[in-house]
């Protein structure tokens, strides 16, 4: 299935998920309980969401200062808004999908699927690419080194 398939099932099927679940728990506890436990999860998230994304912040800027690439703290970012964006949706299918992306140790093992999977299989076949031009070419890769008394 395309990306954009996924989305369009995603966008149909939540809010049915969504509607069946708060009428669910609503016929369960009552309205206000339900209304109650929608803000207090999206506060929750909101508050969640600015705690992780500042300590995501600081370990990027502490890789950088570092002179590493903070390749894990790139992909990290996008989660965490997709989790606070997740959160702040009114319901409790979106919340759990939320609360997902917001623990580090989910948020970690779905950052990691995704530059296993997607970032260095994708920058591996560039590389070979690249590599299959260059042959093409007729470029030969070498090392030049200077030897000898250059006071002329």
């Amino acid at each position: 299935m395309k990306a954009i398939q996924i989305l369009f099932l995603f966008f149909l099927i939540v809010p049915f998920i969504e509607i069946y679940v708060l009428l669910q728990v609503g016929g369960l506890i009552g309205a206000f309980p339900t209304i109650f436990l929608v803000v207090f999860t999206a506060v929750l998230g909101a508050w969640l969401l600015r705690r992780q994304g500042f300590a995501t912040w600081q370990r990027f800027q502490a890789n950088l200062q570092q002179g590493n690439i903070p390749a894990y703290e790139m992909i990290e970012g996008p989660i965490l808004l997709v989790g606070g964006a997740l959160l702040l949706t009114p319901g409790f299918f979106t919340d759990i999908l939320g609360f997902a992306c917001l623990l580090p140790p989910l948020r970690k093992k779905i950052a990691l699927y995704l530059i296993e999977n997607y970032l260095i299989k994708g920058q591996m076949g560039a590389a070979f690419e690249q590599r299959s031009t260059y042959r093409s070419e007729g470029i030969i890769e070498g090392e030049y080194k200077k030897e000898g008394n250059d006071s002329n």
